[in-house]
């Protein structure tokens, strides 16, 4: 409960921050390249690098390639029901269909499972959801956006030089070896920043704008992000694949974070419904806070 009182606190504060005037307005881009090249590249060299590699890695690694697969198909068919435009289906795809895995899945394994759990979620998220976003996602998005080509040489470059991705390959490469006391110490330490830092940011970043017209995809994007794409990676992995124990917990609680940032970001710059992209995260973000409790609860007893 302590650590979900922090997280409660560090939203508001983010939110209260942007009201008073009182940081800059690149204040979240500040942060988020803080959190992006310290913070977590330090929490993934710590816990990543005491992972115990094996075959049971492979579902929670998985899961973002299928729940974004699901989404794509969930959202092309509900968009020709529904006559939606490519840019508002594009978006969902995008937004609907990846977590964040990250920014608030992270302190959300810490809160509900502990620590100890870090590394799983670290995984899904390097392997998983950022990959997909920087190799399918920019796939998407360029096929729905007005005509944008697509650079293969750009997103293997992105994926090369991302920081968070750098450390996950480098702790992998370092796990015969056994950190020295002060370097464990100090990347715990720095790896410990992540959950206040990035709540803040997500805090500040969050504007709430009127809905204009936006109930229904939107309503249509957070119903499947919270509530029916994880049931459906629930249902796939405890019942065809026979996935059990707290990893399969976890991954499926992972599944269920809130619409994933750098998703809209992506989904943005290629135009793809920008209004909808703002409600999609800033309502789905504090949503979350709500079903999150709830398919923890739910989970335990699978």
């Amino acid at each position: 409960m302590d650590n979900y009182l922090l997280l409660a606190v560090c939203f508001l504060l983010g939110m209260a921050l942007r009201r008073s005037g009182r940081l800059p307005d690149n204040a979240a881009a500040a942060l988020n390249g803080f959190i992006l090249n310290i913070s977590l590249p330090a929490l993934t060299l710590s816990y990543v690098h005491a992972l115990d590699l094996d075959t049971g890695l492979i579902l929670p690694a998985l899961m973002a390639w299928i729940l974004f697969g699901i989404g794509c198909a969930f959202f092309w068919a509900a968009g020709r029901v529904l006559g939606l435009s490519r840019a508002t289906t594009g978006g969902l795809m995008l937004t609907g269909g990846l977590a964040n895995t990250a920014f608030i899945g992270l302190p959300m394994i810490e809160t509900f499972y502990g620590a100890e759990f870090l590394g799983f979620g670290i995984l899904i998220d390097q392997v998983g959801s950022y990959f997909v976003l920087s190799t399918l996602g920019i796939l998407v998005a360029s096929i729905y956006s007005s005509g944008q080509a697509i650079d293969a040489k750009a997103v293997a470059r992105k994926i090369a030089l991302f920081a968070p991705f750098q450390a996950f390959l480098l702790a992998l490469i370092l796990m015969p070896v056994e950190y020295p006391t002060w370097l464990g110490d100090l990347l715990r330490r720095l790896g410990t920043t992540t959950v206040p830092l990035a709540l803040v940011s997500v805090g500040y970043q969050i504007r709430l704008s009127q809905v204009r017209g936006k109930a229904v995809p939107l309503s249509l994007g957070l119903a499947f992000k919270l509530v029916l794409g994880p049931a459906l990676i629930l249902l796939l992995f405890a019942g065809l694949f026979g996935a059990e124990g707290q990893v399969m917990r976890v991954t499926v609680f992972e599944s269920a974070m809130a619409p994933m940032i750098g998703a809209s970001i992506v989904a943005m710059d290629h135009e793809l419904d920008p209004p909808l992209l703002t409600l999609m995260v800033g309502v789905g973000i504090p949503l979350s806070f709500l079903t999150l409790p709830a398919w923890w609860w739910l989970l335990g007893f699978v």
